[in-house]
């Protein structure tokens, strides 16, 4: 059964009460949306751009916005579901209920603003996946969270997908994690959904790279895929990793310079956190795939959460992120 919404105390709607009349006068800046909402797929890179096409998004919604998200804390954001909702706008929001300390107060604005908002199923560790699905007609399937804290030194990708079964298939998981009972998600055209096959898409999408292989990954610790991508590298793959936390992954990084691969990495000081999770398999060919997605390279994200991400050939958002990974491995500290 889904969590109880709990009714605010007098002091707690007061605090709401105040917390809405700020956001109220919230800009909601940027001119994005016609390019960002324009065809079946397109890439979007932070924090190269800002977080107002997000904004717009949610914005453009005339029947229903739908968001599932690990972690919400940007007052935007939340004036946006709330301006939505306002208007009469069917808005749905799934926050991880473990987060609450970072969660409770966009929850509770929510709740208080009539937003149909409930904390996540503890049939998973943590639900991990970061998704707005607007109308029922598209969905932003991002790599990081709607949490403002981060926004100006994080690197993360996010990609619009219009593709029909794809929005389906994450409305129907959306309506059964809302409602906290078990589905089987379909993976519609491209989608990666964990618990259920996020590890053999990913290692599929590895085993799969005949000329390179590309990979920016926050967590680099889930044994399966740093052995295929090791496993790459010795068959003559080109591999390269942008990474972060040296001292947690070393022994996995080792075994992958070993085999031949390149591994360069950031830290907290250089001003940009690889919070991204994204896989380019042999970029500039004709057979070149992209993944980009919640799911980090660990046993929980990819086998104990609930992610979603997405794997496709669409030469936009190959050419964003795939550019994108470039610069960042050549800026980064080798290995």
């Amino acid at each position: 059964m889904p969590l109880p919404r709990t009714p605010l105390s007098r002091m707690a709607r007061r605090a709401c009460a105040v917390l809405l009349a700020a956001t109220g006068v919230l800009p909601i800046a940027g001119t994005a949306q016609a390019d960002t909402l324009a065809g079946t797929y397109s890439a979007v890179v932070f924090p190269d751009q800002n977080h107002s096409l997000v904004y717009d998004f949610i914005n453009s919604a005339t029947k229903s916005v739908d968001v599932t998200m690990y972690e919400l804390r940007d007052d935007n954001a939340v004036k946006a579901l709330l301006d939505r909702q306002r208007a009469g706008v069917k808005v749905r929001v799934i926050l991880d209920g473990k987060h609450t300390s970072v969660n409770g107060a966009a929850y509770s604005t929510l709740l208080y603003g009539q937003v149909d908002v409930v904390y996540s199923s503890s049939a998973f560790v943590y639900t991990h996946q970061k998704t707005v699905t607007v109308d029922g007609a598209k969905s932003l399937i991002l790599t990081g969270n709607l949490d403002a804290t981060y926004y100006a030194s994080s690197r993360d990708y996010g990609v619009f997908d219009a593709d029909a079964k794809d929005v389906a298939a994450i409305e129907q998981v959306f309506n059964a994690d809302f409602a906290q009972t078990a589905i089987t998600p379909s993976d519609g055209d491209n989608l990666v959904w964990s618990p259920t096959d996020s590890q053999d898409r990913l290692l599929a999408l590895i085993n799969g790279a005949k000329t390179s292989l590309d990979v920016e990954q926050l967590e680099f610790g889930d044994p399966a895929l740093v052995d295929a991508i090791a496993a790459a590298a010795g068959r003559g793959v080109t591999v390269r990793v942008v990474g972060m936390n040296p001292d947690s992954y070393g022994s996995y990084f080792d075994q992958v310079t070993t085999a031949g691969g390149r591994i360069v990495t950031y830290s907290s000081t250089t001003g940009l956190y690889i919070h991204a999770k994204a896989i380019v398999a042999d970029y500039g060919t004709s057979t070149a795939k992209v993944f980009a997605g919640s799911e980090n390279f660990s046993d929980n994200s990819l086998n104990n959460n609930r992610e979603l991400g997405l794997i496709t050939t669409d030469a936009g958002v190959l050419t964003t992120i795939g550019s994108t990974f470039a610069t960042d491995f050549a800026n980064g500290q080798p290995y």
